[in-house]
């Protein structure tokens, strides 16, 4: 399996601590034995700690409860994948963990921060360079002391290849979804937000950067028509059948999707397709026609077009990478 290891400093907070084991524990694989209700898992997450009696805190700098990680630093080092959460010791890492970081980077494992763990890696040295993410509040003074890293704070997070940085607490959902979806797949990953209760397609797709401005206080949630929207992805769909379901006017509906989703409605429905043909290339023998039709493409050439645009590899080329990656 592919082994998770999440570094639990001192005073961490604790959505950061918890998000990692909440997604990577629940990533199964779609195969599943007969009879079994799960597919076998995916990820083995190992939670490590600096020291024994951590605290663990909650928003406003709340001390909750006091935590003895089963793992220590040392067991990180067999990790393929390293997650570093936010927490009140972010902006003075351990020497430990630097070190730990440091070599961890340069043996090739992915390393990963939610909301104020970017300011650790940072000062591993692991962002010079490099476009990466923090919490708003945090991203002034990410960009102060550590003027060699570009920083954006108005995005979700960053895929820099090897190393991600991800925005508040809640965001490392979606950076932890992102990195199954790029290790198994896009249907294992909608299967993990199905059963986390969580919209997969808060990411944007592919897409490494994700802008979502705030929408203005009377615009309402699209959430409703977007499920009609997806509900309907083989179906020919215009903009007038998309605002006549929300009951607004096509101008309006185009503003509310830029406000929401940073897209227009009719890209956002493209994304949503190409994702669907993706899920269908991934876990079915579907030939590439019937896929085209049953994602609203019609023809293969524009499934093509559409998927090349996006994916950046032909359906074909895709449906053979994931069969090796399996």
């Amino acid at each position: 399996m592919h082994r998770v290891a999440v570094l639990a400093v001192d005073r961490a907070a604790v959505l950061d601590l918890a998000i990692p084991g909440q997604v990577f524990g629940t990533a199964r694989s779609l195969d599943k034995p007969p009879g079994a209700q799960y597919g076998a898992r995916l990820y083995e997450v190992l939670v490590c700690g600096e020291r024994s009696g951590l605290t663990v805190r909650g928003p406003g700098g709340l001390d909750l409860f006091q935590l003895t990680a089963p793992n220590d630093l040392d067991d990180a080092r067999s990790a393929d994948t390293i997650v570093v959460p936010g927490g009140g010791t972010s902006e003075n890492p351990s020497p430990a963990v630097v070190e730990l970081l440091r070599d961890a980077h340069a043996r090739g494992v992915r390393i990963a921060s939610i909301c104020g763990g970017a300011l650790v890696l940072a000062a591993a040295g692991l962002l010079d360079g490099r476009v990466a993410t923090t919490h708003w509040t945090s991203a002034d003074s990410l960009a102060a002391r550590f003027p060699q890293v570009l920083v954006d704070p108005n995005v979700l997070f960053v895929d820099d290849g090897d190393v991600l940085t991800s925005a508040g607490a809640a965001t490392g959902l979606d950076l932890c979804l992102h990195m199954v979806r790029n290790d198994y797949g896009s249907a294992v990953a909608a299967e993990v937000a199905r059963h986390i209760v969580m919209p997969p397609q808060r990411d944007g797709g592919q897409a490494q950067f994700i802008v979502h401005p705030e929408p203005s206080p009377d615009c309402g949630s699209l959430e409703p028509t977007m499920r009609w929207i997806r509900d309907r992805l083989g179906e020919p769909i215009t903009l007038a059948d998309m605002a006549g379901y929300a009951v607004v006017s096509p101008r309006t509906l185009n503003r509310k999707f830029r406000e929401q989703t940073g897209t227009t409605p009719l890209q956002w429905l493209l994304r949503q397709r190409v994702r669907r043909a993706q899920e269908l290339l991934e876990t079915t023998s579907l030939g590439i026609e019937e896929i085209a039709r049953q994602c609203g493409f019609g023809t293969s050439i524009n499934l093509r077009q559409h998927f090349v645009r996006q994916v950046h590899v032909s359906p074909n080329g895709y449906r053979r990478a994931f069969q090796q990656r399996r």
